[in-house]
């Protein structure tokens, strides 16, 4: 079960790698009560610069669009990023409270994402590719698991992981229930929208970055059959567009 793979306190195991810890925001700490390591090859590929780039300028919603925070500056999409950071799970399973707590990297290029998750200790624990047709997932000791659906392959790790919808909220680009699509931004404490998948997020806090601001830490909730009620904390700490 991939959660066994993220139990923090294994220090008898002979995968630990020599590892250094990420400072952790106060309240990140307190919500899951682990120290992280990320991967020092994984924090190298981010600072790496991407081979094929391009970048998307998304509109801006009407005035009269039913939003949660007062619109800013048009925020550029880019196509091709890399991003790091870490996160935490909370669901169901079998009628228990389970967790999942770890690092990630986020490779994104137009014709390819590959999202990698690592244990609190720096082992690799899952990767996702993603390309236009087909989608794999590949676990420690399992074959790799094809599926055109995503989101659908990820749920196999035990537990939901919107791949698709990411794509977009990590940037800060949301669609609501209706489909309508709009830039988040921190002019108010926080940003709060559901999806039209059911997803809750909520932008907490954020990075500012020059003139324009981009998201920190996101929050995504959501009611489900396979695991209950699912809850999703991310902390962005590394960010390179292409």
């Amino acid at each position: 079960m991939i959660c066994n793979w993220f139990a923090a306190g294994d220090s008898s195991s002979p995968w630990r790698l020599p590892l250094n810890p990420l400072p952790i925001a106060d309240d990140f700490m307190s919500w899951t009560g682990y120290t992280f390591y990320f991967p020092r090859l994984a924090l190298g590929l981010l600072l790496a610069p991407l081979l094929l780039t391009g970048c998307a300028t998304v509109n801006q919603p009407s005035a009269s669009q039913p939003i949660t925070a007062e619109q800013t500056a048009p925020r550029s999409y880019h196509d091709a990023i890399m991003i790091g950071g870490r996160l935490s799970v909370r669901y169901q399973q079998n009628g228990r409270d389970e967790a999942v707590h770890g690092s990630f990297t986020w490779v994104q290029r137009p014709e390819r994402t590959i999202v990698t998750l690592f244990s609190p200790l720096g082992q690799t624990i899952a990767a996702i590719e993603i390309t236009p047709t087909l989608s794999t997932l590949t676990q420690a000791g399992q074959a790799p698991r094809t599926a055109d659906n995503v989101d659908a392959l990820a749920a196999e790790l035990g537990w939901p992981l919107p791949v698709s919808g990411l794509r977009d909220w990590l940037q800060g680009f949301v669609s609501d229930t209706d489909g309508r699509r709009f830039v988040a931004s921190p002019a108010t404490d926080a940003v709060n929208v559901t999806t039209r998948d059911g997803w809750r997020l909520y932008y907490p806090i954020w990075h500012e970055d020059g003139e324009q601001k981009r998201p920190r830490r996101i929050d995504l909730e959501r009611s489900t059959i396979q695991a209950g009620e699912v809850a999703i904390r991310i902390v962005v700490d590394a960010w390179q567009p292409g």
